[in-house]
């Protein structure tokens, strides 16, 4: 199955694709926006899976409610995208056919998908592919007028990195305390995929972990690919603990074990494991979770994605506030 792909991050804040077809009702104005209107046609058009989904859902007696409010919402969604698509006209920005299909080809590829595979796709979420190029034109048009209106004006300082590094990657404890990690890999019960593995395909799957592990790969993408219990979906990160806190078996693994050594394999219950000691934690000591140049550029990534969405949020305020709009 290809996976619905969103062309440019961001754009999910801004504009959803179209889905479904026009409903057979007499088209009307329902809005004004500037020199533009919004049709009952479109609002029924890009609210429909939400109009269904409340039908379906929705207690009897909160329809109407839960139904005005959703196509309050459609329409504020529809003027939201007029007044784009209006500053995009005024900057002269354009999309031509050839940008659409340049980008259609490229989610294709990302996807390892033929258009045969992605039409199917879109048709089982009710959308025709001229629909779905409609609504990647209207993304290629915002994603260029963001560049020009929003983008060049969100800077990133290294203190503001630094700062969310120091909140969110350090911490401070009292002493005593071991942050470890894990892998173990079980039999008997099933795991991913439905199998049931049996004692000694669990002790070679550990032993080959292990050497990895004991090679130098990286403890964490190791979890995730060989571990079976529930730790593996944080990278084997069990947290911190002090040395009463740990389970007899995990205790005597790693207490003699320095910083950045990996235990033995030990037997419990229906499963092998073994641990990586990632820090010993003294008194008042401050303790990091990854190095600050690791992280720095996810970090900036990170919080250069939120000014953006925030910046383009107060962009369409300011010229939603100066535009004339009016509903009918």
């Amino acid at each position: 199955m290809v996976p619905r792909t969103v062309f440019f991050s961001v754009l999910f804040l801004l504009l959803p694709l179209l889905s479904g077809t026009s409903a057979s009702v007499i088209d009307r104005s329902v809005a004004v926006v500037n020199d533009d209107t919004i049709t009952l046609s479109e609002v029924n058009e890009l609210g429909k899976p939400l109009f269904k989904r409340i039908t379906d859902e929705a207690p009897k007696d909160q329809q109407e409610a839960a139904m005005q409010e959703a196509r309050q919402a459609v329409i504020d969604k529809l003027i939201e995208k007029k007044l784009i698509a209006q500053e995009a006209k005024k900057l002269g920005i354009q999309v031509s056919e050839q940008d659409v299909e340049n980008a259609f080809q490229r989610i294709l590829a990302s996807n390892n998908a033929t258009e045969e595979q992605f039409r199917k796709e879109i048709a089982a979420e009710g959308m025709s592919e001229k629909q779905y190029r409609e609504g990647l034109q209207e993304q290629i048009m915002s994603s260029k007028l963001i560049n020009h209106e929003v983008r060049t004006k969100v800077v990133i300082t290294e203190s503001s990195v630094r700062d969310y590094y120091d909140t969110h990657y350090l911490t401070v404890t009292d002493g005593g305390e071991y942050y470890l990690l894990q892998i173990g890999c079980t039999w008997g019960t099933e795991i991913t995929g439905g199998v049931i593995p049996s004692q000694d395909e669990a002790k070679q799957k550990i032993e080959k972990a292990h050497a990895l592990a004991m090679k130098g790969k990286n403890f964490k993408e190791l979890a995730k690919e060989y571990s079976d219990l529930p730790s593996a979906h944080e990278e084997g990160d069990l947290g911190h603990f002090q040395p009463d806190e740990m389970a007899p078996y995990i205790h005597d693994a790693v207490i003699h074990l320095k910083p950045g050594e990996i235990s033995q394999i030990v037997e419990h219950d229906n499963g092998y494991h073994f641990f990586k000691l990632v820090s010993l934690q003294q008194q008042n000591q401050t303790t990091a979770r990854e190095p600050f140049d690791g992280v720095k550029d996810q970090i900036r990534e990170k919080l250069y994605q939120q000014a953006l969405e925030q910046r383009f949020k107060d962009w369409v305020t300011s010229i939603r506030e100066k535009a004339y709009i009016k509903i009918l």
